[in-house]
C-alpha cells in the first residue's frame, strides 16, 4: 500500500505560502519527452504538483507513459485528474476523485466514480475528493461531461454549488473556466471564499500574472494552469512569473485579513 501523504503535504504548501500552483499536463496533447521537459522547468519556477488528465482521447497507457516521464523529472507529487476510469495510472501519487456536480448525466456524478473506484483501490492511489463546478464557457469538460455550466454572473448558485460541496464532505472544491476561455472572476472568487472552509481551486483561462495574482487575493488556495505550458516558448519564466505574481496576492489576502 502506498502512502498517504500528499493531502498533507498540499494543506502544508498552502499554509506556508498562502497558495500554491500546480501544472496541468493531458497526456492527448504532451508527449512523454516534452512532459518531462515540461514539469522540471516549471517544477524550477516553483510548482507545487503535476496535475496530469484530459477530457479526451487519454486511454491508462499514455496516462502510464507520461506518469513515469514525470516521476523520473521532478520529486514532487503527481495527481491523477481523470476524464474517464480509463485515464488511470498505478504509478501516480494520488488522483482527484471528483464529481462533476453541475452535471446534467448522473454518470459524471457518480457514475464513472463507481467504475474507477476499484481500480484506485487496487492500485492504492491516494484519494482527494473533489467537488468540480464548471464555469464560464466549460470548455471541453462540460461538452464531455454534459455540464450545464454556470454563469458567471450566477453568484449565489456558484456559492451554494460550493457550500454543498463542502456539506457533502468534499475536501477541495475546484472553480472551473475552462480551457481557453475566460478566467473566473476573482469576485466570484471572493464570494465562494467567503462562505465555504475547505480549499478553493481555481483553473482555466489563467495566462497572466494579474490575473493570478487577483485569484489568490480573492482566496484562490490553489491556481492550476495547463495551456500556458503547452503554449509557451519558455515554460519556466511564465510559470515563475504566475507563481510570483500568486504569491504576491496571497500575502495581500492574509494582510487584509488579519485581525
Amino acid at each position: 500500500m502506498k502512502k498517504r501523504w500528499v493531502r498533507e503535504y498540499i494543506l502544508e504548501r498552502i499554509r506556508e505560502r498562502g497558495a500554491i500552483h500546480m501544472t496541468l499536463l493531458d497526456p492527448d496533447k504532451t508527449p512523454p519527452e516534452q512532459a518531462s521537459k515540461i514539469a522540471r522547468e516549471a517544477f524550477a519556477a516553483g510548482t507545487s504538483a503535476i496535475m496530469v488528465g484530459g477530457s479526451t482521447g487519454v486511454s491508462e497507457g499514455m496516462t502510464d507513459e507520461l506518469v513515469l516521464a514525470v516521476k523520473k523529472a521532478v520529486d514532487i507529487p503527481v495527481i491523477l485528474f481523470p476524464g474517464t476510469p480509463t485515464a488511470l495510472s498505478k504509478y501516480a501519487d494520488a488522483v482527484w476523485f471528483l464529481s462533476v456536480l453541475n452535471s446534467q448525466n448522473p454518470y459524471f456524478i457518480v457514475g464513472a466514480q463507481v467504475q474507477g473506484a476499484p481500480i484506485v483501490k487496487r492500485y492504492g492511489l491516494e484519494t482527494l475528493s473533489l467537488g468540480y463546478i464548471l464555469m464560464g464557457s466549460g470548455g471541453a469538460a462540460s461538452l464531455v461531461s454534459y455540464a450545464r455550466p454556470l454563469p458567471f454572473d450566477a453568484t449565489e448558485v456558484v456559492v451554494a454549488y460550493a457550500l454543498a460541496a463542502e456539506y457533502m464532505g468534499f475536501n477541495f472544491v475546484y472553480l472551473e473556466g475552462g480551457s481557453g476561455g475566460h478566467p473566473v472572476p476573482p469576485a466570484l472568487v471572493r464570494m465562494v471564499r467567503e462562505n465555504v472552509t475547505i480549499p478553493i481551486i481555481v483553473g482555466g483561462g489563467i495566462r497572466e500574472p494579474e490575473t493570478a495574482r487577483e485569484l489568490a487575493k480573492a482566496g484562490a488556495d490553489i491556481l492550476v494552469t495547463g495551456t500556458i505550458v503547452e503554449e509557451s516558448e519558455n515554460v519556466q519564466e511564465k510559470v515563475r512569473e504566475i507563481v510570483k505574481a500568486m504569491e504576491e496576492g496571497a500575502r495581500a489576502r492574509r494582510l487584509r485579513d488579519a485581525p
